[in-house]
């Protein structure tokens, strides 16, 4: 290997080109086990996005399920999730183009068994006995109102129409049948809450006619509270995770007694964007497998619910999700800090993971790969904060003696999320190049406890500009990185927070919005059902708070935008529209400010196609370029930048 040579920090070849961190995109989700079949779901940017459902058999033998022309995802509450299921070999999926449900029997061609009509269909779960599904189900008809959201039964073979089992509530989730099939249990809430702020768990008894009793709900122990993933175990008890003592702990509900099963300081709930998701499941009627974080990282454990005995299973993992268990196995997504995302199968008994499907064959030289360090600071009115930071890292080069890397502050979206150790390429792609990155799970992130989630009630655009602003003093102290060449990022929720940063701070001297925010009334105007009282926690009530709304807004504080900017979007992105971003381009060109603007026909929420993740990554490594002054150390084609 030869000796490093010396260039600047950003202008470094990085092996790791943009096409690859594409190539890596493939994303892996909604693990089920049908006997010994192992299925999951693979998001395909190299086949413009389509997500296909595949199964790898006992023998090892994995192939595509999924024929061509179909691509399972839904629509519900716009972010999807729970597209599909299987019962003895039978898939049921929805189909994103028409978002009818389709039954698959094994060898035979999808047929539809939802009529082509402005519903979305979410969380299928079989009903064998009655030979039915039943799922989430949100009803387009009313154009010009809010969707209507239901849990309704339908046939599994679509002869007739769908039967509605619970209404009223403005949004429901986790339908779930009781081993005996005598009773259904389900999550609701309403307006202006989200599911991580406050939602109720209900059980009814099915009557003989397959209608549903009356509901009980599960006592809450405070109110606000969340509940989160309830589940029937194989001793008829039924299990949730709640937050009733500020964190999302598993509890179990028995004779109308609520139990905690392992009190800790430490989350086995996630924020439920999508649906389908799962961090624990059952391995028979004596172990629980659980995935939950805690101060020390991420675990997958087995808890016995009659004794409370717990036995370690591994932690080797940055990410676990979509956590499936039986027959002395557990499945699920996982990733570590070096290793791609992969559906991994563990076996309880002699704890060995094996990998059947990677997102990825790209393998990355460790020499180029830049490894997180969790760092707490110190941030406004005495609180503390968190993020991931990762220096610059390329061993084929050495900055020039005295140089600081420019710093790259990123925000993740949500602002209901996280940012986690996880190996993230698209970082990667950034610090082999000689940036310095830093990863701020601002107060308001997840999995730190409900105290630092509500932390940003109220304060979204100011507790996390105070953040990401205290991150970088607290680089620039320590002498990590060059305080003048300080760059934020973000999309979504992130976006906003960028050009809020942008519009309010003089810290950060470039931004990058992607599919971001630019105006909060607009937002509650314009945005899907499920967001649409979102901003009532996170700002204010509107229209009573309507002053906070444009005081926030970045597009009212334009004359306090001096620093260039890039935004990227999406031209069919029905979560934050396009005109979040053209509103606020065209009136940087008038004002004669430096901006990029870069749109993708065919892109909702979140780019899909490789191409276009290509395009966005080297887009916006050819806008820093200029921007802070260094040479490329390869040819990218240009963006243009208006006033620049």
């Amino acid at each position: 290997m030869s000796s490093p040579q010396t260039a600047p920090y950003g202008s470094w070849k990085s092996p790791l080109s943009a096409a690859m961190v594409a190539q890596a995109g493939i994303r892996l989700a909604d693990v089920r086990l049908d006997g010994e079949d192992v299925y999951w779901l693979e998001g395909r940017p190299a086949e413009g996005g389509r997500n296909v459902i595949v199964r790898r058999s006992p023998d090892g033998a994995i192939a595509d399920v999924t024929p061509a022309g179909f691509n399972v995802r839904t629509r519900v509450h716009e972010y999807g999730g729970g597209a599909y299921t299987v019962r003895g070999g039978t898939i049921f999926f929805a189909n994103f183009a028409d978002q009818r449900l389709y039954r698959q029997e094994p060898g035979h061609p999808p047929v539809p068994i939802t009529p082509a009509a402005p519903y979305r269909y979410a969380e299928m779960l079989p009903d064998v006995g009655r030979h039915r599904l039943i799922c989430v189900r949100e009803d387009h008809s009313d154009g010009d109102g809010e969707a209507a959201n239901a849990i309704v039964a339908l046939p599994m073979d679509g002869a007739s129409p769908a039967e509605v089992l619970a209404a009223g509530h403005d949004f429901y989730s986790n339908p779930r049948l009781s081993p005996d099939g005598a009773q259904l249990a389900w999550l609701a809430w309403d307006h202006p809450n989200m599911p991580w702020d406050d939602i109720r768990l209900y059980v009814a008894p099915i009557l003989d006619d397959g209608s549903l009793g009356r509901a009980e709900a599960i006592p809450p122990a405070a109110s606000p509270e969340s509940f989160f993933q309830p589940e029937w175990g194989p001793d008829g008890d039924l299990y949730f995770v709640a937050d009733r003592t500020g964190w999302w702990n598993l509890y179990r509900w028995r004779d109308g007694d609520v139990e905690a099963l392992w009190p800790m300081e430490g989350e086995f709930g996630v924020p439920q964007w999508s649906l389908g998701v799962s961090t624990y499941a059952f391995d028979g009627a004596g172990r629980i497998v659980c995935t939950y974080g805690d101060a020390a990282g991420r675990h997958l454990a087995a808890l016995d619910p009659g004794t409370g005995q717990v036995e370690a299973i591994v932690d080797a993992y940055s990410s676990i999700g979509y956590l499936r268990a039986a027959g002395g196995m557990a499945c699920f997504v996982g990733a570590t800090p070096v290793d791609h995302a992969a559906v991994v199968e563990v076996d309880l008994d002699s704890r060995r993971p094996r990998l059947l499907r990677r997102s990825s064959d790209v393998a990355i030289d460790p020499g180029y790969l830049s490894p997180p360090e969790p760092i707490d600071y110190p941030t406004a009115d005495g609180s503390t904060a968190h993020a991931l930071y990762l220096a610059p890292r390329n061993r084929d080069y050495n900055p020039p003696v005295g140089d600081k890397p420019p710093l790259i502050v990123t925000i993740h979206g949500g602002p209901t999320s996280a940012t986690s150790t996880a190996l993230d390429l698209d970082t990667q792609y950034w610090t082999s190049r000689g940036f310095a990155v830093v990863a701020v799970n601002y107060r308001g992130s997840t999995g730190y406890g409900r105290q630092y989630r509500d932390a940003l009630q109220g304060q979204w655009g100011v507790a996390d500009i105070e953040d990401c602003e205290h991150a970088v003093r607290y680089l620039v102290e320590r002498g990590d990185v060059d305080p003048e060449r300080v760059a934020i990022r973000g999309g979504s929720a992130g976006g906003y927070t960028t050009l809020r940063a942008i519009t309010s701070s003089d810290v950060f001297k470039a931004g990058a919005s992607h599919f971001g925010i630019s105006d909060l009334e607009l937002m509650v105007l314009e945005t899907h059902k499920f967001e649409s009282r979102y901003l009532d926690g996170l700002i204010g009530p509107y229209p009573e708070r309507r002053d906070l709304y444009l005081e926030r807004s970045p597009m009212y504080a334009l004359d306090r935008l001096s620093v260039p900017v890039i935004f990227f979007q999406g031209l069919e992105d029905a979560v934050v529209p396009p005109n979040q971003a053209e509103v606020m381009v065209e009136a940087l060109r008038q004002k004669g400010q430096p901006v990029a603007y870069v749109a993708f026909e065919g892109e909702q929420h979140g780019f899909r196609k490789a191409e276009n993740i290509v395009r966005s990554l080297e887009g916006e490594l050819y806008f820093y370029s200029r921007v802070f002054g260094f040479d490329l150390a390869e040819p990218i084609e240009p963006v243009e930048i208006a006033n620049l």
